[in-house]
């Protein structure tokens, strides 16, 4: 029995093969993080909900700046390094906004008002899964009720993800961007 969290290594169980297959490669391989979800068949199958489809009711940049901020604060440079990586260009973010991003002490000066806004709350639902009232009214102003909803929802599967890749110590992905320095 292994001791450490780890992704698994090929040959899989012929039930997780199945699984994986859907799950994104790099250069032919599944990504770390999702070889390590199939240590467990329940978690492969339920432990991440899949919240970066086509219906979501977020657009790409704002699903990007919730994601590149939860695992900037909970430290987790794989998550971060694959989204930075894949998701920046598409999400329009410039070096510094990435910067930002992955900074504790950033101010957000000269992003647009709600999504420094969003930030703000963010980082206060990761602190302690509250907002305070100028950061509840903003939430409120700024994203419909279903968009609040799914804001948390891919703060929590993010905490979640980036759990899992600190603790197996995932090293980065070949293509993955590091943090900032």
């Amino acid at each position: 029995m292994q001791s450490r969290l780890s992704p698994l290594e090929e040959p899989y169980a012929e039930d997780i093969a199945r699984l994986l297959s859907a799950y994104p490669k790099a250069n032919g391989q599944v990504l770390s993080l999702f070889r390590t979800f199939a240590n467990s068949i329940r978690f492969l199958k339920k432990g991440v909900a899949n919240l970066l489809d086509k219906e979501s009711p977020l657009p790409l940049r704002i699903r990007e700046v919730v994601i590149l901020r939860v695992t900037s604060l909970y430290r987790c440079e794989y998550e971060w390094g694959v989204h930075a990586a894949i998701f920046a260009s598409h999400a329009q973010f410039d070096e510094q906004q990435l910067a930002d991003l992955a900074s504790a002490d950033a101010n957000f000066e000269g992003w647009p008002a709600a999504e420094a806004a969003l930030i703000r709350a963010i980082d206060q639902l990761c602190r302690s899964g509250r907002l305070d009232p100028a950061a509840q009214a903003s939430f409120e102003a700024d994203w419909s009720t279903e968009q609040q909803l799914e804001i948390i929802a891919i703060i929590g599967a993010y905490h979640k993800v980036s759990m899992v890749a600190n603790v197996a110590a995932l090293p980065l992905e070949d293509f993955a961007r590091p943090f900032p320095k």
